[in-house]
C-alpha cells in the first residue's frame, strides 16, 4: 500500500480574449477496492462553478463553464490516494469455454468489441492467438501484453492520443496509450475482455517519502478473468501502488482528463504539469 499525493496543473493562453468556455474534466481518481480516495478537489481560475457526476463507464467527471472573457485558463486537480497493487489472475479463473460463455458476453460486450482505436491488424490477431496456444486466459493475457510491447519501441511524438492501433504496429513506435490499445486490442481478438485505464504513474520507487517528483500521466489496461486484472504493457508489469487510476473506458476517447468547446481564437497555448508526492 502506498499514500500518494497529486497535483495536475493544466493551462491555457490564448492569443485573444476568449468569450466562453464549457468543459468536461477527468481528473480525480476513481475509489475502489484497490484505490481510496482521501480527498479531491479541482480548482479553476477564473473561478466558476463545478458540478460532478459519474459517466457511463464509472469515471468521476468535474463539468464547469466559464462566461466571462478570459485570456488564461487554469484547471489544478489535487487528490490524496491510497493504492494497492493489484492481486493478480484469481485461483479459479475461468477456462477459456466459460470465458466464451453466455454470461460473459452478456456482461462484457463494449470490452470485448473492436474500436476504430484498438482495432488490430489481422497479423497481430495472429500473432495473439498464436502466443494463447496451450495457456489458459489469465496466463495468454500477460503473454499476449508481453508479445505486443516487444515489438514496439518506446518513442514519444510518432503518435498522438487518437491515433489508431495499427498506426503504433506499422511503424513500430509509440508510447503508452498506443501499447495500451495494441494490448487491448490484441486481448478482444482471442476473447479476452479488456479495458483502458488513465492515470498516473509515480516515476521513482527511489523517491523518498515527501519528496515531490515530476510525475506522469499514464495508460495502462486491466484484461477479466474472473475479475479484473490491472497490467501496464509499457512497463511489462502488474500496476502497483505506484499507479493512480483517474478514469477506464474503452479507449483514450471515453476517458480524456479534459475536453471542452470555447467561443474565441482558434489557436492556444497549452501546459500541463504533474507533480506526484509519496506521503507513507
Amino acid at each position: 500500500m502506498s499514500l500518494v499525493r497529486v497535483v495536475h496543473r493544466t493551462a491555457f493562453t490564448y492569443g485573444s480574449p476568449v468569450t466562453a468556455s464549457y468543459n468536461e474534466a477527468r481528473m480525480r481518481p476513481v475509489q475502489d477496492d484497490r484505490q481510496q480516495v482521501r480527498s479531491a478537489r479541482l480548482t479553476v481560475a477564473p473561478h466558476t462553478w463545478t458540478d460532478t457526476y459519474r459517466d457511463y463507464w464509472g469515471t468521476p467527471v468535474t463539468i464547469f463553464e466559464v462566461l466571462e472573457p478570459h485570456e488564461h485558463l487554469e484547471i489544478v486537480a489535487e487528490s490524496t490516494v491510497e493504492v494497492t497493487g493489484s492481486p493478480g489472475a484469481p485461483q479459479d479463473a475461468p477456462d477459456w469455454e466459460a470465458l466464451g460463455g453466455g454470461p460473459v458476453l452478456d456482461a462484457y460486450p463494449a470490452f470485448l468489441a473492436t474500436t476504430p482505436t484498438t482495432v488490430v491488424p489481422d497479423d497481430v490477431a495472429a500473432l495473439a492467438l498464436d502466443v494463447a496456444s496451450g495457456l489458459g486466459p489469465a496466463e495468454a493475457a500477460e503473454a499476449i501484453c508481453g508479445e505486443v510491447r516487444d515489438r514496439l519501441d518506446y518513442v514519444p511524438g510518432v503518435t498522438t492520443v487518437h491515433s489508431p492501433a495499427s498506426d503504433a504496429w506499422t511503424s513500430g513506435q509509440g508510447v503508452c496509450q498506443d501499447m495500451a490499445h495494441l494490448a487491448i486490442g490484441a486481448l478482444r481478438s482471442v476473447g479476452i475482455p479488456a479495458r483502458y485505464v488513465s492515470g498516473y504513474l509515480h516515476p521513482r520507487a527511489d523517491a523518498a517519502v515527501g519528496e515531490t517528483v515530476v510525475g506522469e500521466s499514464h495508460a495502462w489496461l486491466e484484461w477479466w478473468v474472473g475479475r479484473w486484472v490491472a497490467y501496464d504493457p509499457t512497463n511489462r508489469r502488474f500496476a502497483g501502488g505506484d499507479h493512480v487510476v483517474v478514469g477506464r473506458g474503452r479507449e483514450y476517447g471515453d476517458v480524456p482528463p479534459l475536453k471542452g468547446v470555447y467561443a474565441g481564437p482558434g489557436a492556444s497555448d497549452l501546459e500541463v504539469a504533474v507533480e506526484m508526492t509519496r506521503l507513507a
